[in-house]
């Protein structure tokens, strides 16, 4: 069985960076795919950044583009998100989720193990 915990949200001002964690427990292969997800109130959960564990190819959602950046540490099993500039609309609970499969996805219906969640809020 496969655990993940994010960990790093919190409180920042407009223009603050954050950077969230997610650690990984289990099996863990390396031809897997480490995603970000965000939800915000009243809103879908949507894609944010993925990064293949092989290799280490990342993708992006338009809007974090050149604010953030996904990397991992394989030999900790963790995937990071650094968050810059950020902004009031990047206010939501972040998720981290696993895809065993080597290929990005966006649909959340694509990932097989997510973590709790961390909220990060941006005041204006």
């Amino acid at each position: 069985q496969v655990q993940l915990v994010e960990s790093g949200g919190g409180l920042v001002q407009a223009g603050g960076s954050l950077r969230l964690s997610c650690a990984a427990s289990g099996r863990i292969f390396s031809g897997y795919v480490m995603g970000w997800f965000r939800q915000a109130p009243g809103k879908e959960r949507e894609f944010v950044a993925a990064i293949k564990l092989s290799g280490g190819s990342t993708y992006y959602v338009d809007s974090v583009k050149g604010r953030f950046t996904i990397s991992r540490d394989n030999t900790k099993n963790t995937v990071y998100l650094q968050m810059n500039s950020l902004k009031s609309e990047d206010t939501a609970v972040y998720y981290c989720a696993l895809r065993k499969a080597p290929f990005v996805a966006v649909d959340i219906q694509q990932y097989d193990y997510w973590g709790q969640g961390t909220q990060v809020t941006v005041s204006s």
